[in-house]
């Protein structure tokens, strides 16, 4: 398989204080992960252009995108530090990296969809899949995933995406984007109750959320996933398959209270890839969501691309 890398050093840019989780080093353990195991040998680096306002616009409100980028530049002129809420802090290197991020998903998407690649993983950051139309939330500026998924279907013509969200946190920002829309199928299961403390009930007939308890393992993840995503993918018949893959349901991140290790993060994308091949050309793009412990967060991500990359 041709697996394509994005990633930029403007993801390493964006700080939201000392001790955050969501830090610059998480994309550094990840790539040295990825050489310790000669994964980065086996992929193909991409270039990562700043996303389009244009293509933002297709998956948030415009004036959100404005405003927001207007805030951001200011903070690269004042080199200030603030809050847009709670959980989310801007610093002057913030602008860049949100706009790298969302640029490296619409970028691996036409790279995809144009058969230079067979599919892509996305080591970016900040995340996005909190980030609904018009705000941001939950560390989330803008929703890179449902950027490239809007990208993929209004721009590039696709009639059906499939969006996978295997995080632990429900994408509460993606749901709010495509609930209703038809040409969109989303699944994921996520720790209940727990932040952002939605998804208990769907939204809309093309959104699958399964609620799981904490301490919820491997093998539990895998029988929802046989019993509610698979037959609903067969049927759905996707021309391309998103991932927001999140690690943090691993055993060993504390931010999360789920039981997962890697081999369950390989069955995962050994499925979706049985999906993608029947139905999409093997087309798929997965972009970094959570991941907190350094250590669990490199392994887990190194044993997804692994997969990708062998078929």
């Amino acid at each position: 398989m041709a697996t394509g890398y994005f990633s930029h050093p403007d993801c390493l840019s964006h700080e939201m204080g000392a001790g955050h989780p969501e830090c610059p080093e998480r994309i550094g353990a990840i790539e040295d992960q990825l050489r310790a195991q000669g994964l980065d040998a086996l992929m193909i680096p991409q270039e990562v252009p700043l996303v389009a306002q244009s293509d933002l616009a297709l998956a948030h409100d415009l004036n959100y995108i404005l405003t927001l980028d207007d805030f951001l530049r200011q903070l690269e002129e004042t080199g200030d530090t603030r809050a847009l809420d709670p959980d989310t802090w801007a610093c002057p290197g913030t602008r860049s990296a949100v706009w790298r991020s969302a640029g490296a998903a619409v970028a691996a998407t036409d790279a995809v969809i144009d058969g230079r690649l067979d599919n892509a993983f996305c080591a970016i950051r900040p995340p996005g899949h909190h980030a609904p139309r018009n705000h941001t939330m939950g560390f989330c500026f803008v929703n890179n995933v449902a950027v490239a998924a809007r990208h993929a279907l209004d721009v590039r013509g696709l009639s059906r995406v499939a969006i996978v969200d295997f995080d632990v946190h429900h994408g509460n920002g993606t749901e709010d984007i495509f609930a209703g829309d038809d040409r969109v199928l989303m699944l994921s299961f996520f720790q209940h109750p727990f932040y952002p403390f939605s998804g208990a009930e769907c939204a809309a007939a093309n959104m699958v959320n399964v609620p799981l308890p904490a301490r919820s393992d491997g093998k539990t993840v895998r029988e929802v996933v046989e019993a509610y995503w698979l037959h609903r993918l067969d049927h759905f018949q996707p021309e391309m398959i998103f991932i927001s893959a999140g690690f943090d349901g691993h055993k060993e991140d504390d931010l999360g209270g789920m039981g997962l290790v890697e081999s369950d993060y390989v069955w995962l994308t050994a499925k979706l890839m049985e999906i993608a091949n029947r139905h999409a050309s093997g087309r798929i793009v997965s972009c970094l969501e959570g991941g907190y412990n350094l250590s669990s967060l490199a392994r887990s991500v190194a044993a997804h691309v692994r997969t990708l990359i062998e078929g």
